[in-house]
């Protein structure tokens, strides 16, 4: 076992590292102020538009893309690093493509899909959303209701989808949808690309999320797509989307990683500085066994999560491990997190840290892609035998 990356991947780690420390770290506190008095976290449009410059230039997108795009064809293993650097900060700023997606296209787009939407997308041109989650179907997809009816050379989209990030900015969005009732998620689920404008495609309404961030509701009304715009086979898009799904949840803990480091390199920086009833809080047992804690547990979570990105690299099976880093990590960092906070007491408190958006971000990622307990119900259920 190679318990390094390669060391092309560790530069790029390195590099985005850097790109985190000296160009989004700076702006944490012009974004918070920003949260505190509007309740939104996000850049300023000439921020934006600085960043994308800098990091196209450093050449920083495009990372798992293909590289007959443009791309660096970077492995998940790769990407853990890259995340958790990204982890390590609350300014709002991903680097372009967002990979879920990018790998359920490059998973299911043919020819001409790859071309309108894969290449573009790739090289950071466009923006997209995915629609799963329905209101009576969230953790449990076999719930969704969201029809899909074939006519002629076309489908027609009737249903109602919620929790979508980035629906208001998407130039497009894949919607899954039952095409097979009977069939369900066993072979009765597909996925549509929906362009922005499609009539019958309306964004319902915003939702906001604590964290200052957002999440939408979309209705279908009659939404017509011409076939083109069938992604994959018919009533296999469950197979991909759970593909996806995996991607994003690998994501996640690497991002989850970034922040319980970060945190507990503030215990460190602070506990040492700070005295209470005459002696410094570094030396007080309780802090000591936090620290050692969190470096335990965030050691464990970064080889649990290169172990799954290696396994999905490979193209093995990683159901499991994917569902056990899903629970570990988030659950990991909201704790150390949350410790960071009270060691710093009240200013563990306030919005001028990052702390107290690092945690609701974190109690987001909780329930996001799946909550921690139908994850533990996935685990067991796998090493039970029992039927999925």
């Amino acid at each position: 076992m190679n318990f390094k990356l390669e060391e092309e991947h560790q530069m790029i780690q390195d590099l985005v590292a850097r790109f985190v420390r000296e160009q989004l770290m700076p702006l944490e506190s012009s974004a918070l102020a920003r949260e505190a008095s509007t309740g939104v976290l996000a850049l300023l449009p000439e921020e934006q538009e600085r960043l994308d410059a800098l990091s196209r230039e450093l050449r920083l997108w495009g990372l798992d893309a293909p590289a007959e795009m443009d791309g660096h064809d970077l492995p998940v293993v790769a990407m853990v690093g890259v995340n958790e650097e990204l982890g390590k900060t609350i300014t709002p700023y991903d680097l372009p493509p967002d990979s879920p997606n990018l790998r359920m296209l490059m998973q299911t787009a043919n020819a001409s899909q790859r071309e309108r939407y894969l290449a573009p997308y790739a090289r950071g041109e466009t923006a997209s959303a995915i629609a799963i989650s329905e209101p009576g179907a969230g953790g449990d997809p076999s719930m969704m209701s969201t029809r899909a009816v074939r006519e002629g050379d076309d489908w027609t989209l009737n249903g109602r989808k919620i929790w979508i990030s980035k629906a208001d900015k998407a130039d497009w969005t894949i919607v899954m949808a039952v095409t097979d009732k009977a069939l369900g998620a066993r072979g009765g689920i597909s996925a549509f690309i929906v362009d922005k404008g499609t009539p019958g495609f309306k964004v319902e309404r915003r939702i906001p999320m604590i964290g200052g961030g957002s999440t939408y509701e979309v209705v279908l009304e009659d939404c017509r797509v011409p076939g083109t715009q069938f992604l994959g086979q018919e009533g296999a898009g469950f197979a991909p989307m759970q593909a996806r799904l995996s991607s994003r949840r690998v994501q996640m803990a690497a991002w989850c990683i970034g922040r319980a480091q970060r945190a507990l390199d503030m215990i460190c920086e602070y506990a040492p500085q700070r005295r209470a009833f005459g002696a410094p809080l570094a030396e007080r047992q309780a802090i000591q066994w936090w620290v050692a804690d969190a470096t335990t547990r965030i050691h464990a979570c970064r080889l649990m999560t290169y172990d799954a990105a290696a396994r999905i690299d490979a193209g093995d099976e990683a159901r499991t491990q994917v569902s056990m880093i899903k629970v570990f990590a988030t659950e990991m960092a909201w704790e150390v997190i949350d410790r960071a906070m009270q060691t710093l007491g009240a200013m563990g408190m306030t919005k001028e840290l990052p702390l107290q958006q690092m945690a609701n971000e974190t109690r987001l990622m909780r329930i996001y892609e799946g909550p921690s307990e139908v994850h533990r119900w996935v685990i067991a259920r796998d090493l039970l035998g029992l039927k999925r």
